[in-house]
């Protein structure tokens, strides 16, 4: 783990940038060694933003970020071809980018949030019929107000989907706020940290056979349980296993165990779970389907 010390000390640094959020912290990190993309959840106002700014600031990585409007075109994301002196120059838009922030991604329509498929997914665009690589590490960080505000549109399933990790934001706890009200936060230097280095150890941390069978399990309960409209898929499967790797290697340790598997759980399925209206309608919720998922597949 010759990677983990500069992963340590970026942590440290993030401590000082969002105060009192250590558990947010850890998750956005290990979505970016797990090679995914977070998608951050949360009344405005709580630090989403400046944690995703200190994040590429810290680490050194270059960075856009995208203010999503419902007036926003798909081409304000990739780019464009321009006619100039007698030909057509693609201008690269935000998303040639190491760290993308998506701000607010659910205030734009359903074709605009389309749009980012698949630089997600491909890590590369298509403009004009040719396809163009985005730079390594490419990390898209999503914010997303909750629907019931005005001016939400909900993201499509295949969208949510491409999301490695959903990291929901909650109020800093009372010990906080006195912090939080005579601290400045302390966006710092950058410091050497080798991702691509990083994500190959975190993602070479072993799994015992015991939590595979137990991921296996638990999908194939998604899938029967009536409550849900689809099951766990493969890809969402391969998200729990990625992100329980780069927890046990944040957290040290040199194989995952039964809390790292959990913790996981907790980051990559919920937003995968999609109920049935006669659920919806009951007050059913994700999180609570996944508790009683976990339980049944044999993860304590």
């Amino acid at each position: 783990m010759e990677g983990l010390p500069a992963i340590s000390r970026l942590k440290e640094a993030l401590d000082g940038v969002l105060f009192g959020q250590e558990g947010v912290i850890e998750a956005l990190l290990a979505t970016v060694l797990a090679r995914g993309h977070a998608l951050m959840e949360g009344v405005p106002g709580l630090g989403k933003t400046l944690l995703a700014e200190g994040f590429a600031r810290a680490s050194g990585l270059s960075y856009k970020r995208i203010q999503f409007t419902p007036d926003l075109l798909p081409q304000d994301l990739t780019g464009s071809e321009v006619f100039r002196e007698g030909r057509f120059e693609f201008i690269k838009g935000p998303l040639f980018a190491q760290v993308v922030l998506a701000d607010e991604i659910n205030r734009a329509p359903p074709k605009v949030q389309s749009a980012l498929l698949e630089a997600m997914q491909e890590r590369a665009v298509t403009i004009g019929g040719v396809r163009y690589s985005l730079p390594e590490p490419f990390f898209v960080v999503a914010t997303q107000n909750p629907l019931e505000l005005e001016g939400t549109y909900p993201l499509p399933e295949a969208q949510l989907d491409r999301f490695t990790a959903r990291i929901p934001f909650r109020p800093p706890r009372r010990e906080v706020w006195l912090r939080i009200l005579t601290e400045e936060p302390h966006l710092p230097e950058p410091l050497p940290v080798d991702f691509l280095k990083a994500q190959k150890e975190a993602q070479a941390v072993r799994v015992a056979r015991e939590a595979l069978e137990a991921i296996t399990h638990v999908a194939f309960l998604s899938g029967e349980d009536g409550r849900l409209r689809m099951g766990l898929s493969p890809r969402g499967a391969k998200a729990w296993l990625a992100l329980a790797r780069a927890l046990a290697y944040l957290r040290g340790k040199p194989l995952v165990d039964w809390k790292e598997l959990k913790d996981a759980a907790f980051l990559a399925l919920p937003h995968r779970l999609f109920l049935t209206e006669e659920a919806l309608y009951e007050g059913e919720r994700p999180e609570e389907i996944l508790k009683q998922l976990l339980k049944k597949g044999g993860i304590p």
